[in-house]
């Protein structure tokens, strides 16, 4: 064989191994550059949807939450703060009610003790002649009658019972007598510078009255009174007869002069 043939034939087949070494290791560096650039996008994907957010973005969550929280504090703080006002209002008004309910049984009771009536009442007395004004006046009408009056000068209630005793004259041997059909359903009692009355008929209107003739003295006991009191007669004197009569003590004039 030509030793030139058989090195050209040497050298072709190793450059035709060179190429096909150089082929096979440039399709190997394309696959792996392939896969490492696969890697490489998925991992970056990955990463964004599980990164955490940068830290501007964390402090807004943060802020945007913690507004949340305090706004919710706030709202309950205001219905607590809402809650004790009415509880506080409703005591004071629960307060207000009983003390209210106090005072209206001290004054139902304080009126039951300035009218007299009921268990904390006091006992009314008798008015004392000493602190009674008496006096005594002509009438035009019903004739031949006259109106005793009495005030109450006392500081304090007073009771007048029964009729008032009447004695015309020194040489009277008797109170005048009382005309039963005056008699009153109940005590007349007196308030200090209350009157009552009591009616008086001196003689009979048609003269039928015997033992008369005038008087120029009048005396006057009330119950309760050992000593008469005396009462100036209007003009200086009086006829009075066998027909003169006392009524009991009233609460006004005109029912004093109806008999």
């Amino acid at each position: 064989m030509n030793v030139t043939a058989y090195r050209r034939g040497r050298t072709v087949r190793t450059i035709a191994a060179s190429i096909v070494a150089v082929a096979a290791l440039s399709v190997t560096a394309a696959c792996s550059g392939g896969g490492d650039g696969g890697s490489d996008n998925a991992g970056k994907a990955n990463s964004s949807a599980t990164a955490p957010a940068s830290g501007t973005d964390a402090q807004g969550a943060d802020k945007a939450e913690g507004g949340k929280e305090n706004q919710a504090g706030k709202e309950n703080q205001a219905d607590k703060g809402s809650q004790a006002g009415k509880g506080s209002q409703a005591g004071k008004e629960g307060a207000a009610g009983g003390k209210e309910g106090v005072t209206g049984v001290k004054d139902a009771k304080s009126r039951t003790q300035k009218s007299g009536g009921g268990s904390e009442s006091e006992p009314v007395g008798d008015c004392d002649i000493n602190k009674t004004a008496i006096t005594v006046q002509n009438v035009k009408s019903p004739i031949n009658h006259m109106l005793l009056k009495a005030t109450n000068k006392a500081g304090v209630d007073c009771k007048l019972v029964g009729y008032p005793g009447l004695k015309f004259g020194s040489n009277a041997q008797a109170a005048t007598p009382v005309n039963e059909d005056s008699k009153p359903q109940a005590v007349v009692m007196l308030a200090p510078g209350e009157s009552a009355y009591a009616g008086i008929t001196t003689s009979a209107a048609d003269g039928s009255g015997a033992e008369g003739g005038k008087v120029d003295s009048l005396e006057v006991f009330i119950d309760g009174s050992e000593d008469p009191k005396p009462v100036e007669l209007p003009g200086g004197s009086v006829y009075v007869d066998s027909a003169a009569k006392v009524t009991y003590w009233q609460t006004d004039a005109q029912t004093a002069l109806t008999w």
